[in-house]
């Protein structure tokens, strides 16, 4: 595992999230087809970055661009 791969990951979460709007983590792991620690390393990066916004409705996390 390297950065670019971590940015391929992290580019087809924003792409999945900006399509379809706010998803579970459910929803985004089959929305972009990632195993879970690629998706985990994805959001990381993007969180980072200052793009998501995270929250919990439920006890389901939900994941939204910013």
């Amino acid at each position: 595992m390297n950065v670019e791969i971590i940015g391929e990951w992290a580019g087809k979460t924003w792409t999945a999230l900006n399509e379809q709007g706010t998803l579970s983590m459910k929803g985004l792991k089959k929305a972009t087809k990632l195993k879970e620690k690629e998706l985990y390393a994805a959001i990381g990066w993007l969180a980072r970055e200052g793009k998501l916004n995270i929250s919990e409705a439920e006890e389901e996390i939900m994941i939204s661009l910013i």
